[in-house]
C-alpha cells in the first residue's frame, strides 16, 4: 500500500503528529490531495501556512513569531549589529531569512552569518569561533540543534 492509497481507500478521518516540518510539508500535501486534516504540534516552519495548505493546522507557533521575539529583545538592548550562527539543515535555513527580515525592521545589521555543517568536525567549528572573535560583533543569535 501507498500512503496515498491509504487516505484515499480506509476512511482515514485526521492525522495527527508530523513531528518535523519536512514531515508535515509531505504529509500535509497528502492531506490536501484527499482533503484530510493534518494535525501537527511541533512543526514551525513559517512556510507551512493555510494559504498553501488549507488542511494542516499548526497547534504551536510559527518560527516567525519567535524571530520577531527574538528581534524585540535585541532592540530593547538597543544592539546594532547581530550575527546569525546556525546549522546547514533545512531548518535552520527555513528560519534564518525570517530572523534577518525581523532585525532588519528594527534596524539591525547582519553583517555575517555562521552556518555550521552537521558534518563538521570539532577543528572546522573551532575555525569558525576563531573567526567569529574577530569579528567587531558580540551579539550572537545560536540556533542549533542539541547534537551539534
Amino acid at each position: 500500500f501507498t500512503a496515498l492509497d491509504l487516505l484515499e481507500n480506509y476512511s482515514v478521518q485526521v492525522i495527527i503528529g508530523p513531528q518535523t516540518s519536512s514531515q508535515a510539508a509531505f504529509v500535509s500535501d497528502l492531506g490536501n490531495k484527499t482533503q484530510v486534516p493534518v494535525i501537527s504540534f511541533t512543526a514551525t516552519s513559517p512556510s507551512l501556512y493555510s494559504g498553501s495548505l488549507p488542511y494542516f493546522v499548526r497547534a504551536t507557533l510559527s518560527d516567525s513569531t519567535q524571530v520577531n521575539s527574538i528581534a524585540s529583545l535585541i532592540k530593547a538592548y538597543g544592539w546594532r549589529q547581530v550575527v546569525p550562527i546556525y546549522e546547514e539543515t533545512d531548518y535552520g535555513r527555513g528560519v534564518i531569512p525570517y530572523l534577518i527580515d525581523a532585525l532588519q525592521e528594527i534596524d539591525a545589521r547582519v553583517p555575517y552569518r555562521s552556518v555550521i555543517p552537521l558534518s563538521a568536525t570539532t577543528e572546522q567549528i573551532t575555525q569558525e569561533l576563531y573567526k567569529l572573535m574577530t569579528m567587531q560583533t558580540r551579539v550572537f543569535v545560536v540556533h542549533m540543534s542539541p547534537d551539534l
